[in-house]
């Protein structure tokens, strides 16, 4: 999975519970979860599409990694090691340090200077990664958008554009409530800052598309879930919102209103 530098690449959800985990975002999502078989051991198990594109690894949560459920992601990069050297002088930290995987690749896990967590990986196969895509090549099931609430935009916005060459060049004003900064990486938009909101929760969240919004939250609901917000309009004539698993975990959703 090699893709330009600074594009997220892959999708990790530690779970309290996996096969509870499996049973809700199988039924939200209509993803295809099997065990990785990579003979370590490990409850590894791959999220796929429909279709078949993988996407993102679920897991139980283990010592050494974080300690609440929740999803995380892997930005692509050119140079692991580089880009720890870099992350660290900015003022991030190293949480796992940079392994190799045989067939896999080489990733760390690190956090930026707030304490939001993401892996490093630079893929062994040179076939890029559909996990994240960007109109007009979306569908349903794929990551759609990468959202970091935080107390200070500006340093986050920095630490970030010294690892991956981000760029912050628009913005959608919320009134009273700060700026919704988009992100680029190249020519994609990757994802957006904001600011903490009133009841709201610093850290990254992550968005998947489905086919009708109000369903998914439906199924959410049923599966054990709540509706966190929304469903708010969007451009492009879809909807967003943010539902809760079993967990408690985040998640967002995008897509149309077919009621």
């Amino acid at each position: 999975m090699r893709n330009p530098h600074g594009t997220p690449i892959w999708y990790e959800y530690h779970a309290l519970d996996a096969d509870r985990a499996q049973t809700f975002y199988e039924a939200v999502f209509g993803w295809q979860v099997a065990p990785s078989g990579d003979g370590a051991g490990l409850d590894y198990r791959i999220v796929s599409t429909r279709d078949g594109v993988g996407l993102a690894g679920l897991m139980p949560l283990m010592a050494g990694m974080p300690q609440t459920p929740g999803w995380l992601f892997y930005v692509g990069v050119d140079d692991v090691d580089a880009t720890i050297a870099t992350a660290q002088d900015a003022g991030g930290t190293v949480r796992m340090p940079a392994t190799d995987m045989p067939g896999v690749g080489r990733m760390a896990l690190l956090a930026d200077p707030d304490g939001h967590m993401f892996y490093l990986m630079r893929g062994a196969m040179d076939e890029p990664s559909r996990a994240f895509t960007t109109p007009p090549d979306t569908a349903p099931g794929q990551m759609v958008w990468n959202e970091l609430t935080t107390v200070d935009q500006d340093a986050a916005l920095a630490f970030y554009a010294q690892l991956f060459g981000w760029r912050q060049e628009r913005s959608l004003s919320m009134g009273p409530l700060g700026e919704y900064r988009f992100v680029d990486a190249g020519p994609a938009c990757v994802g957006a800052t904001m600011p903490v909101l009133p009841d709201g929760a610093p850290g990254w969240l992550f968005y998947a598309e489905v086919e009708d919004i109000d369903a998914a939250i439906a199924r959410a609901i049923d599966g054990g879930g709540a509706l966190a917000q929304g469903p708010d309009p969007i451009p492009s004539d879809a909807f967003s919102a943010v539902v809760t698993d079993p967990d408690g975990a985040r998640i967002g959703l995008v897509g149309p209103r077919r009621g």
